[in-house]
């Protein structure tokens, strides 16, 4: 096991300062994403009695009883809205590798508070999905969606940063993610009691789907590990303050791979560290707009360097991608497990 190579980055001159200031900040955030995909974001101006609430809120909803949990199921049966049991998805099946299911609990939510028009009530029930809140705890659903809304700041930031590291106009992304279709979940990860079955962790390896995921994660025996270009695994311990960011299968798509979507996981504590290895984390995956045209871009080609992907769209590279998350293809039939 090496030490984590993936690097902080400092956005808050980015934000205030002049125009070299703002390449600084654009370069050393082109290099990790070239090299690793992973970046720690420093500077961010998310303000630090949002993200404790939001944390207070994800702790107390996972201290509930298995039976209240319950209540918060989604009634179609799937992961997108609601309350996820332990046992309910394999990450490692979104590689097409067998793996027993990751030993998680997870409530997840999306988009809020939509007007009335017909971009979203077409598609309330594919892209706009309608929230499932619980009643318990007290304050949960008007603290999440606080954090919600200063991740939702943050990530338009960084894909403005992401733009110029592009070279491409600043504004570039906007209208690509206006109306986005993130979602964001609440991940525990309970003290573990017993040893885990072979091949089991507590988030198979995987990549991510979209442009980018903001992570908050708290630090425990048993957390995430990003895969290095060598094969080697390192730890990505939490440093407090900043927020964990990495690229998904989509922006690595659209840069026709000269940004890198990594392999990472999330292990299990060692044997002799299972007392109090349990842990939180909560992860903002942030998707363009359904109907964005994802195609190379035009800084991101040439003769020699043409274009890897057909063009898609945001909507369609989504679906494809969690079809293989639970074993479900994309018509909603059952794979096998």
């Amino acid at each position: 096991m090496r030490e984590s190579t993936v690097p902080v980055v400092d956005i808050a001159p980015f934000l205030s300062g002049d125009g070299a200031a703002k390449a600084a900040v654009t370069q050393a955030v082109d290099e990790a994403c070239r090299r690793i995909g992973f970046l720690i974001v420093a500077g961010h101006g998310v303000p630090r009695p949002v993200v404790d609430d939001c944390l207070a809120a994800t702790w107390a909803f996972f201290d509930l009883d298995d039976a209240e949990k319950r209540r918060w199921i989604s009634p179609k049966g799937d992961f997108r809205r609601g309350y996820l049991p332990v046992g309910g998805n394999a990450l490692a099946y979104t590689l097409d590798r067998e793996s027993p299911p990751d030993l998680i609990e997870a409530f997840t939510f999306g988009r809020f508070d939509l007007p009335e028009t017909s971009y979203y009530t077409a598609h309330r029930e594919t892209w706009f999905e309608p929230n499932i809140w619980p009643t318990r705890p007290p304050g949960f659903r008007d603290r999440l969606c606080t954090y919600y809304r200063a991740m939702e700041h943050l990530a338009e930031t960084l894909m403005r940063i992401f733009a110029l590291a592009l070279d491409m106009p600043e504004a570039f992304f906007a209208d690509k993610i206006d109306r986005h279709i993130t979602a964001m979940r609440l991940n525990h990860y309970a003290e573990a009691s017993r040893p885990p079955l072979a091949g089991q962790l507590r988030a198979g390896a995987h990549t991510d789907y979209g442009s980018l995921t903001i992570l908050l994660a708290t630090e425990a025996a048993g957390g995430l590990q990003v895969r290095g270009s060598d094969g080697t695994w390192c730890d990505v311990a939490p440093v407090p303050g900043t927020f964990i960011v990495n690229l998904g299968d989509l922006m690595a798509q659209w840069t026709n791979d000269r940004w890198v979507s990594t392999l990472h996981r999330v292990v299990n504590p060692p044997a002799d560290r299972r007392a109090g290895s349990r842990r939180a984390s909560i992860a903002f995956f942030h998707q363009p707009n359904y109907d964005a045209l994802i195609e190379c871009l035009p800084t991101c080609r040439s003769p020699e360097e043409p274009p890897r992907y057909a063009p898609t769209t945001s909507g369609a590279h989504l679906l494809a991608k969690t079809a293989k998350e639970t074993g479900t293809a994309a018509d909603g039939s059952r794979g096998s497990r």
